[in-house]
């Protein structure tokens, strides 16, 4: 019997025009299956390449405490600044617990018409809304999950309100899920304190009636992103699959990789075609959407780059997501400058990329006035500078200058300056942008005269063409001395079969993160000798294969300031003693490395305070102290931590 309801229940499926695999994931027929294989003839659409620049709504309950993001899971984490600041205002998460926040998210001053307006003339050309967070709480009005911003909080369709505000003001339209990941990341509200006066109670997480929030308890050793669990697999692609056939958007963005895993008999390919499949059929049978995720894809779906970028121009096109501030509203962090937001725009299009900008909102969905007033910085430069972005293509060579911007997540922090320009082309024009304005004449070493004629050059915003010259170094331009921007230069250039000339590579130049540190990679060292090269292990990279006498590492180091700064490197090696000498400018001093065991276990070894000066490039090396006796080391990294500046 159970047999013959399964080929009914297909046949039905099939005249509905869904197909299906033995695991019962139906979605659209059409051009793709959900493999690998299929997914290759996927092409991604004009309007995405074209747009460059979109505006993220990363919003929900859990804006409403003001501490930032994944305050839902870490108020269930004992000890942690969420639980502390959960316990003080609200009390314990055993009988206040994130169900409790939700109706506090009213989302009173929430206009969503004037916001996708201000977008609008800020630059975006397309917005994404948040459709569900790890927490479980959907942002569209749903039929098969009470935990929607419709019937709780706002009590407003607000993936409908966003959707129809984006239509009217003409952007395309997204939506972000991060569902895939809830399984495992709410398993903190199952647990209880370990210690204090209600140690042992169970969170409200525990609570069976609140399990459709805080989902049933994983088995021990489900612990990753996705969950192993079939039956949460199932609940996922049901959700999503409401989500996606109701609103339609044009694209679709997962937090993490293709939602468990690459197989086909797995709901994330199945959602995958499915999306493509109803976007052709809407489409003459060729999609016009976008599915974006966390692993590369070859084409087959836009990868994205979370707070990070790529260091080269891709062959296809790709996405960086990042954020003015915290995920969520969050009371200590400071905004970004409106100039980082335009340099990594800049440097992201150069490379076939595009920004997905998280526009930070207050819990009642008003934005703060300083971000009000960056978004209108934004519009002007926009007006004078997006010929230079929008349906722009990738230069033979994405830039030069001092600042090479290595790729990943999580790497997002460059001080660039008007000796770094990006490259972008469109209809026979080529732009060149430095990312500052410069002082009197900007160079442009990969447009020497090997690079072929360049016949005209104006710079955006100006009236009246500059004064240049093409060199057998650099083509020179006089620009006017009073900025038109004070973010970049950009130059509209013509010429005949324009190509990069050959420029000498500059060192890596790490300059210091946003709390002051200044971390020397592995992957921005320059390693001299023919044997010494970087290897991963983890999920880091490192300096291995160091076994001759005569290789060495050098960093090249800009400190933001003058002062003495405190040294640690992590290293690993097999041997039992090993030393290494560290120079940092003129100071030179030697390290003992001891055993740790294996290659991938390291340890932290500190070395003396060194002296760093400002306005100078530091070099920093690694080599062997005494050549005679070397045993080989693994090196991941050196960091430099300021303690005191220099006395004036």
């Amino acid at each position: 019997m159970k047999v013959r309801l399964a080929v009914l229940l297909a046949a039905a499926i099939s005249v509905r025009g869904y197909a299906s695999v033995s695991t019962g994931y139906a979605w659209m027929a059409g051009p793709f299956e959900p493999t690998l294989e299929s997914l290759k003839s996927y092409r991604c659409p004009d309007w995405f390449r074209d747009a460059k620049f979109g505006i993220w709504s990363h919003w929900g309950p859990q804006a409403v405490p003001m501490r930032g993001d994944w305050y839902a899971r870490r108020m269930y984490e004992e000890g942690s600044a969420a639980y502390k600041d959960h316990l003080e205002r609200w009390g314990h998460p055993s009988q206040h617990g994130y169900k409790d926040i939700i109706p506090l998210w009213k989302a009173e001053k929430w206009d969503p018409e004037r916001l996708m307006a201000l977008y609008k003339r800020a630059g975006a050309r397309y917005f994404v809304s948040m459709g569900s967070h790890h927490d479980n709480f959907f942002l569209w009005d749903s039929k098969v999950h009470r935990w929607n911003a419709v019937q709780m909080g706002p009590r407003r369709d607000v993936v409908g309100e966003w959707q129809a505000a984006a239509r009217k003001y003409g952007l395309r339209f997204g939506v972000s899920e991060h569902l895939g990941a809830s399984f495992t990341w709410f398993q903190s509200a199952h647990r209880a304190d370990k210690s204090g006066p209600l140690a042992g109670v169970p969170y409200d997480g525990a609570n069976p009636a609140f399990q459709d929030l805080y989902h049933w308890p994983a088995e021990p050793s489900d612990t990753k992103w996705y969950s192993t669990d079939p039956r949460w697999h199932r609940r996922w692609y049901e959700c999503i699959r409401e989500l996606v056939d109701r609103y339609q958007p044009d694209l679709l963005y997962t937090d993490g990789g293709v939602p468990f895993g690459d197989d086909h008999k797995l709901p994330g390919l199945c959602m995958i075609a499915h999306f493509y499949n109803s976007s052709a059929q809407r489409h003459e049978g060729v999609p016009d959407v976008v599915y974006t995720c966390k692993e590369p894809g070859e084409g087959r779906w836009v990868h994205d780059i979370e707070r990070g970028v790529l260091g080269e121009v891709q062959p296809y096109p790709w996405q960086t997501d990042t954020s003015i501030g915290d995920w969520y509203y969050n009371v200590n962090w400071k905004y970004r400058p409106v100039s980082w937001v335009i340099h990594m725009l800049v440097d992201i299009v150069s490379k076939n990329g595009n920004l997905l900008l998280n526009v930070v909102q207050r819990p009642d969905g008003s934005l703060d006035p300083e971000v009000e007033q960056q978004l209108e910085e934004l519009a002007k430069w926009f007006a004078v500078h997006g010929e230079a972005i929008y349906e722009t293509r990738p230069w033979g060579r994405y830039g030069e200058g001092r600042v090479r911007t290595r790729g990943g997540h999580f790497k997002e922090d460059f001080n660039f300056t008007a000796r770094d320009i990006r490259f972008t082309t469109k209809g026979g024009v080529l732009y060149a942008i430095a990312l500052g304005w410069p002082t009197n004449t900007l160079r442009i070493r990969s447009l020497a005269q090997a690079a072929g004629t360049v016949e005209s050059v104006e710079v955006l915003g100006c009236a009246t063409a500059p004064q240049w010259r093409q060199t057998d170094e650099a083509l020179e331009v006089e620009v006017p001395a009073t900025p038109v921007s004070p973010y970049t230069c950009a130059l509209r250039i013509r010429g005949h079969e324009l190509r990069p000339a050959p420029v000498p590579e500059e060192p890596v130049v790490v300059e210091a993160d946003a709390r002051g540190n200044i971390d020397l990679r592995a992957e921005d060292a320059e390693l001299h000798g023919t044997q010494i090269r970087l290897e991963r292990r983890g999920m880091r990279q490192n300096v291995g294969f160091w076994d001759r006498a005569d290789e060495w590492i050098e960093w090249w180091v800009l400190a933001p300031s003058s002062g003495v700064w405190n040294v640690r490197l992590e290293v690993a090696t097999v041997h039992p003693r090993s030393e290494l000498e560290l120079s940092v400018g003129s100071q030179t001093q030697t390290l003992e490395v001891t055993g740790t065991g294996d290659w991938e276990t390291f340890r932290t070894v500190a070395a003396r305070a060194v002296q760093l000066e400002s306005g100078v490039t530091n070099r920093v090396v690694l080599r062997p102290a005494k050549p005679e006796k070397w045993s080989a080391v693994n090196v991941r990294g050196v960091r430099l931590t300021p303690t005191a500046p220099t006395p004036k």
